[in-house]
């Protein structure tokens, strides 16, 4: 069984509006009930599950043992999550369309009869329950309510969950970073990012896989003389040296160091101008400018514009419309599977 980060937020049935998360804890078995004199109080636990080469797959349980997932890349995981902690699958949310995020629905469909939420895209056919921007929906247990958000950029039709203070954004948003540009535009990851800048600070950000590393080899060239970047490297280094993960992480920590939530930054400006920025003005074509300079700068090391580091390991195959993974190279690699999967 992988080792697993555990988080808890104390809920309320019925749920009004999303919670934050209120406490941290390393072990995954936290959790007590407690009554109140108007309603009933329970703790909603949310797991990282490592998964293929460098995938978190996100488990959400409560304490009356019914649970959730976000982007099953794959069944296995996931079956050995619920048996260790005798849980029964409610349902499965899906933020987009790739492989490694919903290679283990069908699997886990054909032992549990659930729900599964997924954006508006026929290249998801397991899905029993489209979402779209501004969709809410409430699930009964474990008792969230989420609210959708539509961010095209990694993908045309990609969506971001937010519910109880958990923000679960695939591959649009890690830390330290942003998603591969593969269908959408620099204009349109700006708007997206723009919708995570504007949720609360103590958001916990759950992306799609664990970058954090790699990423900040690269955001540090960026905005070398911020203290907090350099505060978080180092967090995410022993992080890594003990096999821990670096998610989630606070949106407040991210809005201080993820060069692509910064691109109003002096340092973020300096670098896009030094690198083909025309203007150094904060106007919203400069601004969709630099985040395609960015993006361009991580994607392509071996161009140009030579860098430390690729943020995101995955490589687009278009011939085959999937993934190729290649080892992550951070230490404590949480990967129990062995060799990088391919998908084909």
């Amino acid at each position: 069984m992988h080792a697993a980060l555990g988080i808890a937020a104390r809920a309320a049935r019925p749920m009004t509006a999303a919670l934050r998360a209120e406490s941290l804890n390393r072990a995954s078995s936290f959790g007590r009930l407690a009554r109140s004199l108007d309603q009933l109080e329970f703790i909603v636990h949310l797991v990282p599950l490592p998964a293929l080469t460098d995938n978190y797959i996100w488990l959400i349980h409560d304490d009356e043992g019914m649970a959730i997932v976000i982007d099953p890349g794959e069944a296995e995981v996931v079956e050995e999550a619920l048996a260790a902690r005798k849980l029964q699958l409610r349902g499965i949310l899906l933020t987009h369309h790739h492989p490694d995020h919903t290679g283990g629905v069908a699997a886990l469909r054909l032992q549990h009869d659930v729900p599964v939420y997924a954006p508006v895209d026929e290249r998801i056919p397991e899905a029993t329950r489209r979402v779209g921007d501004r969709d809410r929906f409430a699930l009964e247990s474990p008792s969230i309510e989420f609210s959708v958000l539509a961010v095209p950029g990694h993908t045309l039709s990609h969506v971001a969950y937010f519910g109880n203070g958990w923000l679960f954004c695939g591959d649009t948003l890690f830390s330290l970073g942003c998603g591969r540009l593969f269908e959408g535009t620099p204009a349109q990851m700006v708007r997206s990012l723009d919708q995570f800048v504007a949720l609360p600070p103590a958001t916990l950000v759950c992306g799609g896989h664990e970058y954090t590393q790699a990423n900040g080899r690269f955001a540090i060239t960026v905005d070398p003389d911020n203290a907090e970047l350099a505060s978080r490297l180092r967090e995410v280094a022993a992080l890594r040296a003990q096999g821990e993960p670096t998610l989630p992480v606070p949106l407040a920590t991210e809005l201080a160091t993820n060069p692509f939530l910064r691109v109003d930054s002096e340092a973020a400006m300096a670098w896009c101008k030094q690198h083909g920025t025309a203007r150094d003005q904060r106007t919203s074509p400069v601004r969709r400018s630099c985040v395609g300079l960015l993006a361009d700068a991580v994607d392509d090391p071996r161009g140009m514009r030579r860098h430390t580091a690729v943020a995101n390991p995955a490589r687009h195959d278009d011939a085959h419309a999937g993934f190729q993974f290649r080892p992550c190279a951070t230490s404590g690699d949480h990967s129990a599977r062995g060799q990088p999967r391919h998908w084909r």
